[in-house]
């Protein structure tokens, strides 16, 4: 592994999201007292529901912070299947319903993700470089954002040295067609936090970092900053 790897283990979930949302919650304050603003990328799931309430909560100027998606599934925001909608009813509540939220999702394209890659590429890139805070989430086949094994574009979606924002992704345990941003721009932030729960997905974790070709394994291995474990069983 080339990322130090920091970790931090809780006795229950509960605990784990509310001392994660308020790590991110400091490190967006301080985001935007040294450069009057900040992005958050966060990920989708079941995992993060109960930290995106504590972390909406915290007092920070969230006027001046920026909401995206590490990955979406290609539905609308209506469906109960968008990350979107995710953030929209847990997250974008109490003081964070003053930031801005920009989602991956294209209606314009809403047949074709492969359409829609070059138009939401460049919104992503125009939220800036590096993002202040990503926020991964792991799932048990070692899949991060939307890199999934076998799918149709991992080997693109997670090459350090591509040069794409943004790609697309079809794999047997996606579901539908997905969207997610790249390697590269995942990597590109100042603090990267890695929220896993449960015996399994710790184990999964330890198998990567033992050298099992898991999608996991490209961000420690090429992570910029270190990488911040949030677990707890």
């Amino acid at each position: 592994m080339n990322a130090k790897i920091h970790r931090h283990e809780f006795a229950d979930k509960l605990t784990l999201a509310d001392r994660l949302a308020r790590a991110v919650a400091a490190t967006l304050d301080a985001a935007v007292q040294a450069r009057g603003k900040a992005t958050l990328a966060v990920s989708g799931g079941s995992t993060p529901k109960t930290m995106f309430a504590v972390l909406a909560e915290q007092e920070i100027d969230w006027s001046k912070v920026t909401v995206t998606l590490v990955d979406e599934r290609w539905v609308g925001a209506d469906s109960d299947r968008s990350n979107a909608r995710l953030v929209a009813d847990h997250l974008l509540h109490h003081e964070a319903r003053k930031a801005t939220f920009r989602p991956l999702f294209d209606a314009a394209h809403a047949d074709d993700v492969d359409a829609a890659l070059a138009d939401v590429g460049a919104r992503v890139d125009a939220l800036g470089l590096p993002f202040d805070v990503v926020i991964l989430g792991m799932g048990g086949d070692g899949h991060t954002a939307s890199f999934f094994p076998g799918g149709d574009h991992l080997s693109e979606a997670t090459d350090p040295a591509g040069r794409a924002t943004v790609a697309s992704m079809r794999a047997d345990g996606a579901g539908e067609p997905r969207i997610t941003l790249t390697l590269p721009r995942v990597l590109d932030t100042r603090a990267l936090y890695l929220h896993i729960e449960g015996a399994d997905k710790k184990d999964v974790l330890a198998r990567a970092e033992a050298g099992e070709d898991l999608p996991i394994r490209s961000v420690l291995t090429h992570a910029r900053v270190p990488v911040d474990v949030y677990w707890a069983p």
